[in-house]
């Protein structure tokens, strides 16, 4: 893992320092490099009940007589290790967190509090198709997608026909994307972000993209990166897929790292306090 370099983030208020502390890889049972570490990470937005950019709203706070905008913290005192070779599901109902965590993890946005360390390439699979210029045509939006991916133009040229054969795109290669359906622009996406041979791949909610067949060759390709050693985290409202997928199970509720463990009994436990709401 030597090759690999270590990037931390860290709020303001955090000391400076890799993230990993010394000594902590010799405290854990596996002998893994980390790829991913959380400590005590909180994110917060501020929610404004009013346009702040109004005349009359400026006024009022230029007067004093406007009311501050409210802390929403999505992420509270999340802490947790990810090493090289696990997937991970995280799972939790809507407003969890579950997306700002891996935003987080991808440097879309940075922690108000605590420290996270990340090795490696990351491929995140969060909004696929994002970024994509309608006026420019498939075989463009892969080498800027690849690109912004970590692969130099020689890798891009190299992975060319099977990012395209893999999207099913051949005939559409040098189209804008404009003319393409959501579906297949989430292909597109999917199929460069899965050909960037990622030590790190996000995964939020994509594998539904397409019909079955094409649903099927996305989890066969999940489990051939699996193989290869890379480490995935995957968000997922399908208790059944991270079961299949997953080796170890995040469960988000509130803001909060509640459970981290099995899935088994980690998907039992969230399938029964799902039910409980529902009953409720």
């Amino acid at each position: 893992m030597s090759d690999l370099a270590a990037v931390s983030i860290s709020s303001p208020g955090a000391s400076p320092s890799t993230g990993m502390p010394a000594g902590a890889d010799a405290a854990l049972p596996s002998r893994e490099p980390l790829i991913v570490r959380f400590t005590e990470v909180g994110k917060t937005f501020r929610r404004f009940e009013f346009q702040p950019f109004l005349l009359r709203n400026l006024i009022m706070r230029l007067t004093g007589r406007s009311r501050p905008p409210k802390e929403f913290w999505p992420l509270r005192h999340v802490s947790f290790d990810i090493r090289r070779g696990e997937t991970v599901g995280v799972i939790g109902s809507n407003g969890s967190g579950k997306s700002t965590l891996l935003r987080l993890i991808a440097g879309a946005c940075y922690p108000t509090e605590g420290c996270i360390s990340v090795r490696g390439r990351i491929a995140p699979l969060l909004a696929l198709g994002a970024g994509f210029h309608p006026d420019m045509t498939g075989r463009e939006c892969v080498e800027v997608n690849g690109t912004a991916l970590g692969l130099s133009r020689p890798e891009i040229a190299e992975r060319m026909d099977d990012i395209i054969h893999f999207a099913e795109l051949l005939d559409f290669l040098d189209t804008p994307v404009r003319f393409y359906s959501s579906g297949m622009l989430a292909r597109l996406g999917f199929a460069v972000a899965v050909h960037t041979d990622p030590d790190l791949l996000l995964v939020d909610e994509v594998l539904a993209v397409g019909d079955h067949a094409f649903h099927q060759k996305c989890v066969a390709r999940i489990h051939e990166i699996q193989r290869s050693g890379t480490t995935i985290l995957f968000v997922s409202h399908s208790p059944a897929m991270v079961q299949e997928l997953c080796a170890r199970v995040l469960w988000l509720r509130d803001g909060h790292l509640i459970r981290d463990g099995d899935p088994g009994t980690i998907l039992a436990e969230y399938l029964s306090w799902q039910e409980g709401l529902v009953a409720a």
